[in-house]
């Protein structure tokens, strides 16, 4: 059997997964001085790549838990790491404000709601008068949206953001096998772990960030995940009469979310598909949001369509953050907000994994 074999003078750290999370996590540790190895067989095929990269923090209706207090501190981490990130790549930002919009009257009524309970969160109720609304409801042929907005949450590319993480992981020649982990043990304090093609890592600690695939390999039956889909297409359109710049950068219509990307080209995306396969038509339930739609918004548009599978925790709350022994912890379950919470996660298991091997 083959075995890679390296002389590690730091602590070394197997991290299986390469999505925003695991990515993250490398970064994070990297910088506290660990030796890293990320492995994962489709490292440019993830769900990260799949995703919009919409952080939701101070729109989000609660104010007490664990969520809450994950993205309070995700909030304070941001902008250290935006501020850290753009040494690699100058482009990359976070872009405010965000918008949530809907037609439906509860709805509405429960949003203004919360934004007059909680008036220290930089939010602001908008109107159907009001001009960003106006614009829209020419845009898409509609006169009843209102909704709220919100100063502080907005968007980051995920894109951008691993294409950022790679420069830095590559400026620090991080290992990054492009290799299924099939089976880990552990044997006298040192972990062990078996690659698709026999391949052996030896390392002092694994981090499972590998979503659905992480169950597959440790034997936990109290920890479920389900999968959930997110789905997006690009729509082309041509109408000289319409200009999507002319929308906000990034906004949502009941549940729908909207990126502009020039005049002529607009992603709708959303995640509420409980299946690892789209079903026949999804893609074009996504432009089926509206009763009297533009005629530029429909599916002979469609130029592009992809999705992403990620995992949502039965039973408990998202994400998954437990060290289920000495030297393995698990990191899963993040459904909507990997991107978001990827800062606060990997101070945790910074944190924690100190514990394990120091």
């Amino acid at each position: 059997m083959k075995v890679l074999k390296k002389n590690f003078k730091r602590p070394h750290i197997l991290i299986v997964g390469s999505g925003i999370t695991g990515k993250f996590n490398a970064l994070e540790l990297s910088k506290q001085g660990f030796q890293i190895t990320i492995a994962d067989p489709e490292q440019n095929k993830n769900c990260s790549s799949a995703a919009l990269g919409l952080l939701i923090s101070h729109m989000y209706q609660k104010n007490k838990g664990r969520s809450w207090e994950l993205r309070q501190k995700s909030n304070e981490l941001w902008p250290k790491w935006i501020k850290f990130l753009q040494k690699y790549n100058k482009d990359l930002k976070i872009e405010k404000p965000l918008i949530q919009l809907t037609n439906d009257k509860v709805k509405f009524e429960k949003l203004s709601n919360f934004v007059s309970k909680n008036p220290k969160r930089d939010l602001e109720i908008l109107e159907k008068d009001s001009s960003i609304i106006s614009n829209i409801n020419k845009v898409f042929n509609i006169n009843n949206l209102n909704g709220i907005i919100s100063y502080q949450d907005g968007r980051i590319d995920p894109i951008l953001l691993l294409k950022t993480i790679n420069i830095y992981l590559e400026d620090k020649r991080i290992d990054c096998i492009h290799q299924e982990i099939i089976k880990i043990k552990k044997i006298n304090n040192q972990w062990i772990s078996t690659c698709k093609n026999k391949f052996e890592i030896k390392s002092d600690a694994i981090i499972l960030c590998n979503s659905l695939d992480s169950l597959k390999l440790i034997d936990l039956n109290y920890i479920k995940l389900k999968p959930v889909l997110g789905q997006a297409i690009e729509l082309s359109i041509h109408e000289q009469e319409i200009d999507l710049l002319s929308l906000p950068k990034h906004f949502s219509i009941n549940g729908k979310n909207f990126l502009p990307l020039n005049k002529n080209k607009i992603i709708i995306g959303s995640t509420d598909e409980y299946k690892v396969k789209p079903k026949e038509n999804i893609f074009e339930e996504l432009i089926n949001f509206l009763e009297n739609k533009p005629e530029w918004l429909n599916e002979k548009k469609i130029s592009k369509k992809w999705f992403g599978i990620r995992s949502r925790p039965e039973g408990e709350a998202s994400p998954i953050l437990k060290s289920l022994e000495k030297g393995l912890i698990l990191c899963t379950g993040f459904y909507k907000n990997g991107i978001l919470l990827a800062p606060a996660c990997s101070n945790w298991i910074s944190n924690e994994i100190k514990n394990h091997i120091l």
